[in-house]
Order: C-alpha cells, then structure tokens, then sequence
C-alpha cells in the first residue's frame, strides 16, 4: 500500500494514477472519501476540524484494510496533513508506506486555481499550507520527493526510492509529462 500525501495542488492524484497504472495497481483519491458535509464545508470555504476527519480517515484505513484483506497492492491519495493522520493511516498497517509530496506554495496555488469546478477552493490552501506539519526524522515518511516537476519524473523517484524491485508493466515515464 502507498499513500501519497501532502497539501492541496502537491500533485498526489496526478502521481498517484502514474504509479497505480505503471504498476496495475489500484487507485483512490480520499476526496472521494469525504461525507457530504465535509465537502460542502470545503466548497464554503471553511477549512475542516480534526472532528471532521477523524471520520473520513476511519473511511480510508477501512478501504485500505479491505485491499489487504483482498491481497490488492494500491496507491492513495490523501493530504494526512498532520502527524497524528499519518500515523492512524499506518497503524496496524506494516506493509504500507508514505511519501509526504511538497512544492513551492506559489506552484500549489497555480495548480489549485487551475482546477475548475473542484470543490477545494485556492483560498483554503493557506489554511492547509498552516496545518500540514512536515514529517519529522523520526517519522516512517519518505519526504525526498519533490513535485515540482513532471508527473512521470516523480512516480519514477518514488519507484525508485519505495519499490526498486516493482517494474512498470507497460513502460514506465513515456507519456506521463503532465505536471505533478
């Protein structure tokens, strides 16, 4: 299991689906995760509290359960913005790992602007950016990535760094330019 993590606009779905197709795994972003309410909370602008996701984290390390159950590898999608979010995602879960994504905060609100008729509005990243507490050494999160260049090239460093046995089944880097 990977989980891809980081702020709004870090590139995680765009990395995410490289990595889940390069190696026919399967793919979930954990926005498709929030209750309703959450996602109009986002819409309104009003950043989430801790009790809004502790629920929608509950969600994801339940699918991530049932993919192990199943003997699925997958790849997910999720901002785990805080220490305590990563480590409920990877309690009880040794196999999975997690690489923290990180970008100039100007390039994230270029990409979030960019996303029309996505429920996060660019005004919520500052609240994000104010959040997301960065992995600390002794935390088992990878943060030698960065995502401020193509889509391809970074699934290609965290194939390297995570999984250098796992090799793209249907060439890997070719036709994956789009930005992170």
């Amino acid at each position: 299991m990977l989980i891809l993590a980081g702020v709004s606009g870090s590139g995680k779905t765009t990395v995410g689906t490289v990595i889940a197709r390069r190696l026919h795994w399967r793919f979930a972003d954990a926005d498709e995760f929030h209750p309703a309410a959450n996602i109009e909370k986002m819409r309104a602008g009003i950043p989430l509290t801790d009790e809004d996701r502790w629920p929608w984290l509950q969600a994801i390390g339940a699918w991530m359960d049932a993919r192990a159950a199943d003997g699925e590898s997958a790849v997910i999608a999720c901002s785990a913005l805080r220490r305590r979010y990563r480590d409920m995602l990877l309690r009880g879960r040794p196999a999975a790992r997690i690489v923290v994504l990180t970008a100039d905060p100007a390039l994230l609100a270029r990409r979030v602007t960019a996303r029309p008729g996505h429920f996060f509005p660019g005004r919520l990243l500052g609240s994000q950016l104010a959040t997301l507490e960065p992995p600390r050494p002794d935390e088992p999160a990878v943060t030698a990535v960065r995502a401020d260049q193509p889509a391809g090239a970074v699934a290609d460093a965290i194939m390297a760094l995570l999984l250098p046995g796992e090799r793209a089944r249907d060439g890997a880097g070719g036709g994956d330019e789009a930005q992170a």
